[in-house]
């Protein structure tokens, strides 16, 4: 099964413009982009054919090829990263049998998150996307409480039924929770921001009009539930390892501390 990862990339985000060329401490006390430190954990995935940066942005694509990148330039009107690989898929005319779409805010992404969703469609062939989710620590969950707590739109969660299926995903944390009644393990999951399509998916997607709730949340992966197409949930294991994304710039301190920590 041929893979190809494509890291979609914009300058242009609404909650954190340039966020792609934001520069992170790491252990040595050197810095590195994400878009760099994205990539490079991109190399370390077994399995995977071809990595590639899909940007509509020119500083990003010049940073990418200064580190090495092979880059496909995309039009600025793609309206998430689902789009922006399909359109880089398209534009590329890259033969693959598998699309993986890493996201570039993403940079502790730990690689057997990508083998296990890979691994996953590999093994059940009518599945057309699939995307990892984890279960909550009690570090996780209180770093959820306090993004909401403090009104920032943080991570995100994911409902799914017995056969792995997305029920739904939020911007909110559910299922709701009693504070005072917590269990353990905490029944919420992490919607890690990966994909996995088949190219007939994306392709698929382009056509549909943006939904609803995926207008409302924000969430380009609701498109494909709105659509009956079903998302497989891939359940992966942090193996001790702190995961967050970089959703606002709040989020730096907290990536740094996990990068510094090793």
């Amino acid at each position: 099964m041929k893979t190809t990862i494509l890291i979609p990339a914009r300058y242009a985000s609404t909650r954190y413009p340039g966020k792609p060329l934001a520069e992170m401490v790491q252990a040595d006390g050197s810095r590195k982009s994400l878009i760099q430190m994205t990539w490079e954990a991109a190399q370390g995935i077994a399995g995977v054919d071809a990595v590639y940066v899909a940007t509509d942005d020119d500083l990003i694509a010049d940073a990418a090829r200064g580190f090495g990148a092979e880059v496909i330039m995309t039009a600025p009107e793609a309206e998430n990263g689902t789009a922006r690989c399909a359109e880089a898929l398209k534009n590329a005319d890259l033969e693959t049998d598998l699309v993986v779409n890493l996201q570039g805010d993403a940079p502790l992404t730990p690689p057997w998150f990508l083998e296990a969703l890979i691994a996953a469609m590999a093994a059940n062939p009518d599945a057309q996307v699939a995307t990892p989710v984890l279960r909550c620590d009690d570090a996780t969950y209180g770093m959820f409480r306090e993004d909401r707590a403090a009104g920032r739109v943080g991570g995100t969660t994911a409902v799914f039924d017995a056969q792995n299926r997305a029920l739904y995903f939020s911007k909110e944390v559910i299922p709701y929770i009693d504070p005072s009644k917590v269990p353990d393990p905490i029944p919420v999951f992490h919607h890690v921001g990966v994909y996995a399509y088949r190219p007939a998916a994306l392709a698929q997607y382009i056509t549909w009009p943006e939904g609803t709730l995926e207008g409302r949340e924000g969430l380009e992966q609701l498109r494909f539930v709105e659509n009956g197409t079903p998302v497989m949930c891939v359940e992966v294991d942090a193996r001790g390892r702190v995961f967050w994304e970089l959703n606002n710039p709040e989020d730096i301190a907290r990536i740094e501390a996990v990068l510094q920590a090793g």
